[in-house]
C-alpha cells in the first residue's frame, strides 16, 4: 500500500542528518511533511523549491526545548495542514554534550533533557489531541538511541533523555492504542552524523570492532524502518523500542 498523499507528518529537526534523510524519503513517498530547525540549510532551500507548487512541504524556524516556540510551530503546521489534520509525528530533534557527570554543568544537562525529552513529550501531547479528535488514528515515532539502554561514558544527560523517550513510548502506547494511534521508538546505534563527529578515531575503531556488521551506521540504514512504522502494515506494532545498531547490542 502507498501512503495517502494528503497524510501530514511532522518531523522535528529535519534540516540535516537523519531528520533530513527522513523528510526527503517521506516527501518522495507522497506524504505532506512539515519540519523545523533553528536555522535553514541549503538542503531545506532545495526542498522548498522542489515542492513549492505542490504544497507538500513546510519548514519553520523553531527551536525545540522552548515551549512557546514548539506551540507556535505546531499551530503553524495545523494551519498549513488545514482539513488534512495530522497523521504522524516523528520526534527526532536532539542535541548532545559530552563530559563526565561530576564536572558537567547542570545547565547543559537540563537543556539536553529539555530539547531531547520534554519537547517530545509536549509535542506528543499536542499531536494526540489532534489525532484523537479526528478519529482516524495516527503514528508517533520517537527517535531514541542504544545509549538510552546501554549508556556511554560522558553521555549521562543524553542517555537519560533517550531512556526517557523509551519510557514515554511504552506509557503513551498503552494510553492511546484503542484510539488507533501507535507509538514506537527507533533506537539507532552509532551513525555517521554530526552527533557522532566528535568521536575520536580510537573511539570509532572500538565501536566498529564491537559491532558485528563492522561499521558505523548511516541514516539510510534507519529511515526505512521509520517509514515502515508509518505505514498501515505496521498497525499492530506499538509500545516497542526497535534497535538498528548493526548488532552492537546483541
Amino acid at each position: 500500500m502507498t501512503p495517502n498523499h494528503r497524510q501530514v507528518v511532522i518531523v522535528t529537526g529535519g534540516s540535516r542528518g537523519l531528520g533530513l534523510e527522513l523528510v526527503s524519503s517521506l516527501l518522495a513517498q507522497g506524504y505532506r511533511v512539515a519540519t523545523c530547525s533553528r536555522k535553514k540549510t541549503i538542503e531545506i532551500d532545495k526542498l522548498e523549491s522542489s515542492y513549492k507548487t505542490t504544497g507538500g512541504f513546510l519548514w519553520t524556524a523553531s527551536e525545540m526545548g522552548i515551549e512557546e516556540e514548539e506551540q507556535t510551530f505546531f499551530d503553524h503546521v495545523m494551519d498549513w495542514a488545514a482539513d488534512d489534520g495530522l497523521y504522524g509525528l516523528v520526534n527526532n530533534a536532539a542535541i548532545t554534550g559530552e563530559g563526565i557527570l561530576a564536572t558537567f554543568p547542570n545547565v547543559d544537562s537540563e537543556r539536553i533533557i529539555n530539547v531531547n525529552l520534554l519537547s517530545a513529550l509536549r509535542l506528543s501531547r499536542l499531536a494526540l489531541r489532534v489525532m484523537i479528535r479526528h478519529g482516524d488514528g495516527g503514528r508517533i515515532i520517537n527517535i531514541s538511541s542504544i545509549v538510552g539502554s546501554r549508556g556511554y561514558t560522558g553521555l549521562a544527560a543524553y542517555s537519560v533523555s533517550k531512556s526517557g523517550m523509551d519510557g514515554l513510548t511504552r506509557s503513551v502506547a498503552r494510553e492511546v492504542g484503542r484510539r488507533g494511534v501507535t507509538v514506537n521508538s527507533v533506537a539507532p546505534g552509532y551513525l555517521e552524523t554530526e552527533l557522532s563527529a566528535g568521536l575520536g578515531e580510537a573511539q570509532r575503531r572500538q565501536i566498529m570492532n564491537r559491532t558485528p556488521i563492522g561499521r558505523l551506521g548511516s541514516v539510510t540504514d534507519v529511515t526505512p524502518l521509520i517509514c515502515f512504522l508509518l505505514r498501515p502494515e505496521a498497525s499492530f506494532i506499538t509500545g516497542q523500542t526497535l534497535v538498528v545498531d548493526g548488532g552492537l547490542s546483541c
